[in-house]
């Protein structure tokens, strides 16, 4: 689906709920539709004060909140304290790995979680219409940091044991 395409359908979005694509929704639109990373409000906010744009930080809210209502936009809460969103239209259905030390996001997609999902809705009566997953741990980096200071902070005359 293109931009142009998305567009209308968050125009048409906003006149079933009798508002307007305004100045400040369009280049908020624009912003989010310009990126394929995670991103919070606030760097959304950043970027679009970097570019010189007049958008008020509460439209920047106000406006992503419509962009997840209408199903433009998903938001991931990995526990960090803040809201992270991703624009979803035209993009495969993916999961979700999230760093507890440094923050990293990697995207997954495993069409054996997928089905055994499906299986266990089936299973209960449940009509599945979407699932969000998220798995928290260590990424690769960090463990090898880990690893490596662990290395480091051994008394004197104490062998690692690998």
């Amino acid at each position: 689906m293109n931009k142009v395409t998305i567009q209308r359908s968050f125009e048409a979005f906003l006149k079933d709920r009798e508002q307007k694509l305004t100045l400040q929704r369009r280049q908020i639109f624009e912003r989010v539709f310009a990126t394929h990373d995670h991103f919070s409000a606030e760097k959304l906010f950043g970027w679009l004060h970097a570019e010189h744009r007049n958008v008020s930080r509460a439209t920047v809210y106000r406006t992503l909140s419509l962009l997840v209502e209408g199903g433009f936009l998903e938001s991931l809460d990995t526990g960090q304290g803040e809201l992270l969103y991703e624009h979803i239209l035209g993009h495969r259905h993916h999961d979700h790995m999230v760093c507890l030390d440094c923050g990293k996001i990697e995207e997954f997609y495993d069409q054996r979680i997928e089905e055994f999902q499906e299986e266990a809705a089936r299973k209960k009566g449940f009509s599945l219409r979407s699932h969000n997953l998220r798995l928290f741990g260590v990424c690769a980096g960090c463990t090898k940091l880990r690893d490596s200071q662990e290395g480091t902070n051994r008394p004197a005359g104490q062998e690692s044991s690998t």
